[in-house]
C-alpha cells in the first residue's frame, strides 16, 4: 500500500514537472502580470493612504479613497495591455522577427487570446472595486454635508461657500440628490458608459453566447471604442480633489488640522486650497490605441485589395472549398487568413486555416458550415463543384493575412496526423488532399515524413458489411488511400507510448484543432508521457487559437 502511494506521488511530481516544463513561459508571464498588478495596487494604496496633500480628503472619505485610486491605476494598466494580444500583425512580426521566439518558445504566442481573457478579468475585477469604492465615496461626501457632521469634517465640507475658496466636497448641500449630481458630471456620465460597455462586452463573450450568436459577440465587442473614449476623458471632471502644492507650503496640515476654527483668522493657517489631479488614463492607453488603430488601418488597406476567386467546390458534410488569388500574397504552411464577405456583413472577419501549398499559384481554404455566417456564405456562392467561368458574378471577398499560428511549427517535428470524424462523408473532401500529398511524397521518396491515422467513430450495419468484404484491397474502401481507416476512437495512451518509443530523447510537438474535451485529453497525455529528465522525450502541446 505504501509503495503504491509513493508511486502515485512520484507520478504526480513527474507530471507537475512536465507541466512546468511545457508551460514555464506562460506561468512566468501570468505571474509577472499578477505581480505588476499587486505592486501597482499596493504602492498606490499606500501613497494615497499617507500622502499629505490628501489628508483632508481622507478625513471625509477614509480608506475608500485609496481603494478607488489603487484600483484605477490597475484598471489603466490592464486597459493598456488588453489590445496588444489581439494585434495580429504585431504578433506575426514578433513571431517572424524575434530570435528569442524560435522553436518551443514561439508557441506561447499562440496563447494570445488566453492572455487577452486574463487581462479582461483583471479589468472586470478592478472596475468592480473602483465602482464600489466610489459609490461609498459619494455616500460619504453626502453624509459630511448632513446636520450630524461636525468638527473638522463639517469645516471641510463648507469650504467653497465663500469667494476665494475652493471646495473639497463636490456634494454642496445635504439636499442634493447624489444620483442626479453624479450623472451631471463628466466622471459620472463616462463612468456609466464605461460600465455598460464593459458589462455588454463581458457577458457577450461567454462561450454560451458565442455558440448561439457569434454575430452578437462580434458587434458588442466593438463597443470597445466607446469604452476607450470614455476612459480617456473619465478623469477630466476631477471630482476627487487634494490640497494644492502651493497651499501645502502655507498651510501646515499637521498643525492646522487641530485649529480648523481659526482658518479664517490665523495667518499661519490660511484656508486650504484644493484641486483635482490631471487625468492620466489617456497616457496609459494612448500607445496601444494608436498601435491598434494602425492594425485596423492595415486591415482596411488589405480589405481594399482585389481578391480573385478562381474556383468554388461544394464538398459533402457542408464543406465549401474556395480557391483565390491576390497580388503579392505569400504564405507558409500552417498559416491562416481572415475572410470578410461585405454582402453578408461589413464588420465580421472569420479565421480559416490555409489548405493550399506555398508553391501553388493560388491559396485555398475549406469552410465547414457551422453557423449563421458560414451558412450565408455557402448560400451566396452556390457552389457547383466546378471552376467559375464568371468570377464577377460572385460575391466579393476580402482577405486579411496571412498570419502565423501554432501549425506553422508543425514541420519542425516528425508528423503523425490523426483525423477523427463521426461520418464517412466527412472524409471525402479531405481525402483528395491526402491522396495528392501521399502521391507527391511517394514520388519524392519522402513517405517517412508523414504518418497519418484516420478514425471513423460511427457507422451502420451495411457499412460494416461493405468494409469487411473489401478489407483485403490495397486501398481503403472509404477514403481510397493506402492507409487503412481505423474504427472507433484512438487509444491515446497506446499512441503516445508508441511515439515516445519511436523518438527517444526528442522534442515532439502535439497540435490540436478540435473540441475542448479532445484538447484536454491531449494536453493531459503530453504531461503524462513527457520525461522529467531533460534528456528524455518531451511532448509540447499546441492548440489552434484564432
Amino acid at each position: 500500500m505504501k509503495e503504491r502511494i509513493c508511486q502515485q506521488q512520484e507520478r504526480k511530481t513527474v507530471m507537475m514537472g512536465c507541466w512546468m516544463l511545457n508551460e514555464s513561459v506562460s506561468v512566468v508571464l501570468a505571474l509577472s502580470w499578477l505581480g505588476v498588478n499587486l505592486y501597482l495596487f499596493i504602492d498606490t494604496f499606500r501613497w494615497y493612504g499617507e500622502e499629505e496633500s490628501f489628508f483632508y480628503t481622507r478625513v471625509i472619505l477614509g480608506s475608500t479613497l485609496a481603494w478607488a485610486r489603487a484600483s484605477a491605476v490597475c484598471l489603466n494598466f490592464n486597459c493598456m495591455l488588453i489590445l496588444l494580444p489581439i494585434s495580429r500583425n504585431l504578433i506575426s512580426f514578433i513571431r517572424g522577427a524575434s530570435i528569442c521566439c524560435r522553436g518551443p518558445w514561439r508557441r506561447h504566442l499562440d496563447k494570445n487570446l488566453k492572455f487577452h481573457k486574463l487581462v479582461a478579468y483583471g479589468i472586470a475585477i478592478n472596475a468592480t472595486i473602483h465602482i464600489a469604492a466610489h459609490l461609498c465615496n459619494l455616500e460619504r461626501y453626502h453624509l459630511s454635508q448632513s446636520a450630524e457632521a461636525d468638527g473638522l469634517l463639517a469645516a471641510l465640507s463648507k469650504l467653497g461657500n465663500t469667494p476665494n475658496e475652493s471646495y473639497i466636497n463636490p456634494i454642496r448641500t445635504s439636499h442634493t440628490n447624489t444620483t442626479t449630481e453624479l450623472l451631471s458630471t463628466i466622471a459620472g456620465i463616462t463612468g456609466l458608459l464605461i460600465s455598460l460597455a464593459l458589462i455588454l462586452i463581458m457577458t457577450s463573450s461567454t462561450e454560451f453566447i458565442r455558440q448561439i450568436s457569434y454575430e452578437l459577440f462580434w458587434y458588442t465587442h466593438h463597443m470597445f471604442i466607446i469604452f476607450f473614449i470614455s476612459l480617456s476623458i473619465h478623469g477630466a471632471g476631477r471630482i476627487v480633489r487634494g490640497q494644492t502644492p502651493e497651499s501645502l507650503l502655507l498651510h501646515n496640515v499637521t498643525f492646522c488640522r487641530d485649529h480648523y476654527a481659526e482658518w479664517q483668522a490665523a495667518a499661519q493657517c490660511p484656508v486650504p486650497q484644493f484641486s483635482g489631479k490631471e487625468p492620466s488614463a489617456w497616457k496609459w492607453v494612448a500607445g496601444p490605441v494608436v498601435l491598434y488603430a494602425c492594425e485596423r488601418v492595415i486591415r482596411f488597406w488589405r480589405f481594399q485589395q482585389e481578391v480573385v476567386i478562381t474556383k468554388v467546390v461544394s464538398h459533402p458534410s457542408g464543406v465549401l472549398e474556395l480557391h483565390m488569388k491576390k497580388r503579392n500574397f505569400k504564405m507558409a504552411p500552417g498559416q491562416y487568413v481572415l475572410l470578410q464577405c461585405p454582402s453578408i456583413s461589413s464588420l465580421e472577419w472569420h479565421p480559416f486555416t490555409l489548405t493550399s501549398a506555398p508553391q501553388e499559384d493560388f491559396f485555398s481554404v475549406h469552410i465547414r458550415t457551422a453557423g449563421d455566417w458560414t451558412r450565408a456564405l455557402r448560400k451566396a456562392f452556390e457552389a457547383e463543384g466546378q471552376a467559375i467561368k464568371e468570377p464577377r458574378s460572385l460575391p466579393r471577398l476580402a482577405v486579411d493575412g496571412p498570419f502565423g499560428a501554432a501549425l506553422t511549427d508543425v514541420f519542425h517535428y516528425p508528423v503523425y496526423f490523426y483525423w477523427i470524424c463521426r461520418e464517412p462523408s466527412a472524409f471525402e473532401w479531405f481525402a483528395d488532399l491526402l491522396l495528392s500529398l501521399e502521391t507527391r511524397m511517394s514520388e519524392q521518396g519522402k513517405t517517412h515524413l508523414l504518418s497519418y491515422h484516420i478514425f471513423l467513430t460511427s457507422w451502420d450495419e451495411n457499412q460494416a458489411i461493405h468494409i469487411a468484404l473489401h478489407w483485403d484491397e490495397n486501398t481503403d474502401v472509404i477514403t481510397g488511400l493506402k492507409q487503412k481507416t481505423f474504427y472507433g476512437r484512438p487509444n491515446w495512451n497506446n499512441e503516445f507510448r508508441q511515439i515516445a518509443y519511436n523518438h527517444p530523447s526528442s522534442s515532439i510537438g502535439v497540435f490540436c484543432c478540435g473540441p475542448k474535451a479532445l484538447s484536454k485529453t491531449l494536453q493531459r497525455m503530453c504531461r503524462v508521457y513527457s520525461s522529467a529528465d531533460p534528456r528524455g522525450v518531451h511532448f509540447y502541446y499546441n492548440k489552434e487559437s484564432f
